[in-house]
């Protein structure tokens, strides 16, 4: 049997979430932030948990990290159950969770990566070795021995992604880790994060809301909404299931009664806009036999849209969660609250 670094079944986290009524009263309404589910990650994959803020995405990681207790449902971090071998779990993985709020600011670079290389029980040296090869890894030499309150939020993230690197597990679970930094520094991290999977052999589960990340760096992709993962598989894999429909892309001047127009033809299956600098773009899934370009043009035309610009485009992750969702992944969630 093929061994597996990560699997769920059926995994759920619900909880409690405060509402406030006036000053002084509150109630409480049970939120499903996890629903069933159920995944394997291959060894030496990079695995990528794609879906908009607020879906799930966090929550799930917490929970295979220990940081949460998942409400039911099952789960194996390299051959140990979750809820039963916790401190074994726990000395398996690297973690890059909550980015820059995860460090010490009053102590250096070089001191938040030896505390916690402690914290792995690393011996003294060996500690100091490996803190010595993330500073020159991530080139934060200048900055190593500076409080990490003085770092830039880039230099932060930066940091806190080598925490994640100090114990040298087999799995690094990265969250969000490109969120903050300037496009050099987000491209040398991914660079890294290739690296560390191709020629070290880590498996790395990597979440992100931004399509284009999980495109280029994933070599599968679990899309998870509202708790749920609603879709599941490599990234040529996911496009292809939408290999039977097209996706057209509309820009200008759209009101809201135009897009309700083309969301109630027959032929649309999901028509979702979203503001682009100022100019509203209209992204239409429909079946790819049909003809629909001219119906959605004098549709939106008899609506009074002024249209500047029609794309038909190659599908994209993107579209599979509009096509999934009638929503885009730039969109905030909160998770359980249909």
């Amino acid at each position: 049997m093929m061994f597996r670094p990560v699997k769920t079944l059926n995994l759920s986290k619900t909880y409690q979430a405060k509402q406030r009524q006036g000053l002084f009263k509150a109630t409480y309404k049970e939120v499903e932030a996890l629903k069933n589910v159920s995944l394997e990650i291959n060894a030496a994959e990079i695995f990528g948990l794609l879906g908009p803020n607020g879906a799930g995405k966090t929550t799930l990681i917490k929970c295979l990290t220990t940081l949460l207790l998942p409400s039911s449902g099952q789960a194996w971090i390299n051959g140990h159950e979750l809820t039963k071998e916790d401190n074994a779990v726990r000395a398996s993985v690297g973690c890059m969770l909550m980015g820059e709020r995860s460090l010490y600011w009053k102590l250096t670079g070089r001191e938040n990566l030896e505390f916690f290389g402690a914290l792995y029980h690393l011996p003294p040296a060996a500690r100091k070795r490996q803190a010595q090869q993330i500073i020159d890894r991530l080139n934060l030499g200048e900055i190593a021995d500076r409080p990490v309150e003085t770092y830039s939020s880039g230099q932060k993230m930066k940091l806190a992604f080598g925490k994640a690197l100090i114990n040298d597990a087999p799995l690094l679970v990265l969250d969000e880790p490109t969120n903050t930094l300037d496009l050099p520094s987000a491209r040398e991290l991914r660079a890294i994060v290739r690296e560390l999977n191709r020629d070290q052999g880590k498996t790395i589960i990597y979440t992100t809301h931004i399509m284009a990340e999980a495109e280029t760096l994933c070599d599968r992709v679990a899309i998870i909404d509202r708790g749920q993962v609603i879709a599941l598989g490599s990234v040529p894999d996911l496009k292809e299931s939408l290999g039977r429909e097209t996706v057209i892309r509309l820009e200008g001047v759209i009101s809201s009664g135009a897009t309700r127009a083309v969301q109630s033809l027959p032929l649309v299956k999901q028509a979702v806009v979203t503001a682009v600098n100022g100019i509203n773009q209209l992204t239409v899934v429909a079946p790819s036999q049909d003809n629909i370009l001219p119906t959605l043009i004098n549709t939106l035309t008899a609506q009074g849209a002024i249209l500047q610009k029609i794309t038909p485009e190659e599908v994209t992750l993107e579209d599979v969660f509009i096509a999934h969702t009638g929503r885009t992944l730039a969109e905030d969630t909160t998770v359980g609250s249909k």
